[in-house]
């Protein structure tokens, strides 16, 4: 890695200069721009006591100052003085390409390669020019920088990279996030590469319970295995992903995440620290690091700062080595209110009246990943009370909730679901959650609770609502149990938000709305068919250009009357039940993700995602 060594020398860029540009593009006006000149030492103290907790010096462990396009934006102006458009560093160094000529991009960690930065650049050289290579060819090196009146800084990075530099532009937050993530991991990696390599090397014994540091806490004295897992774990949880795999191939590892439901490739990893990074978080999870053929499972809770997070960890061997998938519950994500799950009023209602009743069964169905925990969480919330015995049963159980009494399925000692449910009918239960219903010993078992006075709630794993009511008649349940103690079946999915940072409204076409099952020859009988608005996202750095940032639910919910319970104790079919359902005002997934797509909460794509096979 080449270590570039300029004399230090005053950035060039300045607020004054960032106003002038502003000003002349109408983004501030002149009263704006008097008043940010007036103010600027005032918040440039602020943002630095903000990041750095002091008045006076740097970032931790570098030399760059706080950029004034940050003075700017800690200002709180409004585009034009429109309060209801903030000045963001996006719209200035927007603006600020524009007046130089550069291309603006909008860097997405998840399709850089973090290893590129490092191999042209000293970390100290790039935070001190607010610099980072994002992209190398044999003859030139593209690099985001902060301040494109640097003159000097392309002449240095040609003089040391021996490759004509490509200069664009990015915001200022971006750039130093990932030249700390960059530098900070593949430091790491390569260290631990090089510490693995030589003999003697001890993983270490760990504390089950894991203080996580921020990423500008990690310093080069901490073990670097451990480094490089504290950057992969700090990085899960700002992405939001709710899972993370370690993945061996023939040459190199891959990290791999999975946000708002898509897998990302993140990094790639020497063989050598795979194996190491693996180990680690065994140990961490108290799994035996010398059993690499035969699948383990464990936990590790974890805390950073305020805020705890409970990993599941689960090992299984692979072609080329041992695979980890870490399995990230958030309370943050997982335990809301009933009210913001996803559910429409009249969904809301039906649910209500069915956790209102001191007994009955009450079932929640969907595929795996379809947010079942998380409506279970938030139903039991709604009940809970000092009056109330909520009794869980989990396999395993997710998150810790202290208003509920939560037992976790054990096979290996015999505590199995239909064990811990009669173990569970003897600890006076009001209400009973049964995570899973998966024989028919469990069915059985929690219809007859449900008819001798308890409410219990439970999932399936059924693609709509009738389904779930044919598939607990197929595992045994009898009918007329059945009819007596259901109460409500809801299928669910979740859909992913359009992004409100890049949301725009498009049209959706005449063929389009045709898949989603309306009749448009009929909405154009009179001639007048007017072509319907729905949102979309162009992508930004926020959504890492997908368009869509966080889920929500997408509901079918089918409350039981007289006419169903007569169809349950005739054994009617799940698309008789459906009929009779839809005839009773039943919205169904595919209705419930339109209603979603006209209220401009998600996209057509998603609609038709998730909704496919419902």
């Amino acid at each position: 890695m080449t270590n570039p060594r300029a004399p230090a020398r005053p950035r060039a860029l300045t607020v004054e200069m960032l106003c002038r540009v502003l000003e002349a593009a109408r983004i501030i006006t002149p009263e704006q721009h008097r008043d940010a000149v007036v103010r600027q030492d005032k918040e440039r103290a602020r943002v630095l006591r903000a990041k750095t907790g002091v008045t006076r010096g740097r970032r931790p462990g570098g030399d760059e100052p706080v950029h004034p396009a940050e003075v700017l934006v800690a200002m709180g102006f409004g585009v034009g003085g429109d309060e209801r458009y903030a000045l963001t560093e996006r719209v200035i160094m927007q603006a600020l390409a524009t007046e130089v000529g550069l291309p603006f991009v909008d860097l997405d960690p998840l399709k850089l390669d973090a290893k590129l930065a490092p191999q042209y650049l000293s970390r100290p050289f790039a935070r001190k020019h607010g610099a980072l290579v994002i992209a190398a060819d044999p003859t030139t090196v593209t690099v985001a920088v902060t301040d494109p009146l640097d003159a000097q800084l392309a002449d240095d990075i040609r003089t040391y990279v021996k490759r004509e530099p490509r200069m664009v532009l990015s915001t200022p937050s971006e750039i130093y996030r990932l030249i700390t993530e960059f530098y900070g991991f593949r430091g790491a990696v390569t260290a631990a590469a090089k510490e693995i390599a030589s003999p003697g090397v001890d993983i270490g014994n760990l504390e089950r319970y894991v203080q996580l540091k921020r990423v500008d806490e990690i310093d080069a004295a901490d073990s670097h295995v451990v480094a490089a897992v504290e950057y992969l774990l700090n990085y899960a949880l700002d992405q939001r992903a709710s899972d993370v795999h370690f993945e061996p191939h023939r040459e190199q590892s891959v990290v791999r995440m999975r946000i708002d439901g898509v897998l990302h490739r993140v990094h790639s990893l020497p063989k050598v620290v795979h194996s190491a990074v693996v180990s680690r978080i065994k140990t961490l999870a108290r799994l035996d690091i010398a059993e690499k053929r035969r699948a383990q499972d464990g936990r590790i809770k974890m805390a950073r700062g305020e805020r705890e997070v409970e990993l599941r960890v689960s090992t299984v061997s692979v072609a080329f080595g041992e695979k980890l998938v870490l399995r990230v519950f958030d309370p943050e994500v997982m335990v809301r209110d009933l009210p913001d799950i996803g559910l429409f009023p009249e969904q809301l209602a039906v649910v209500e009246r069915a956790i209102a009743r001191q007994n009955g069964l009450i079932l929640v169905t969907g595929p795996t990943g379809s947010g079942k925990t998380s409506t279970l969480y938030a139903t039991l919330r709604a009940v809970a009370s000092p009056e109330i015995n909520v009794v869980t049963l989990e396999d395993p159980i997710e998150i810790v909730l202290e208003e509920l009494n939560q037992i976790a399925v054990q096979p290996k000692i015999g505590l199995t679901f239909p064990e811990g449910l009669r173990t569970v009918l003897r600890q006076d239960p009001d209400v009973i959650m049964v995570g899973e219903i998966r024989d028919p010993e469990t069915a059985t078992i929690a219809a007859q609770a449900a008819l001798t006075g308890h409410l219990v709630v439970a999932t399936l794993h059924t693609n709509d609502a009738p389904t779930g009511v044919t598939r607990l008649l197929e595992l045994g349940v009898d009918p007329f149990v059945l009819a007596s103690t259901l109460v409500c079946v809801a299928a669910q999915r979740l859909v992913r938000l359009v992004c409100s940072n890049c949301r725009v409204e498009t049209f959706l076409l005449r063929d389009q709305m045709a898949m989603l099952g309306v009749d448009v020859d009929a909405l154009d009988a009179g001639g007048e068919f007017r072509e319907v608005m729905v949102p979309e996202g162009e992508g930004c750095v926020r959504c890492r250009n997908t368009g869509l940032y966080g889920r929500t639910g997408v509901f079918e919910v089918m409350e039981i009357d007289d006419k169903l319970r007569r169809m349950i104790v005739g054994r009617a079919g799940a698309k008789e039940m459906m009929r009779q359902a839809r005839d009773d005002g039943l919205m169904t997934l595919r209705e419930a993700a339109i209603k979603k797509l006209a209220r401009g909460v998600t996209t057509f794509a998603e609609v038709l995602r998730v909704t496919t096979e419902a």
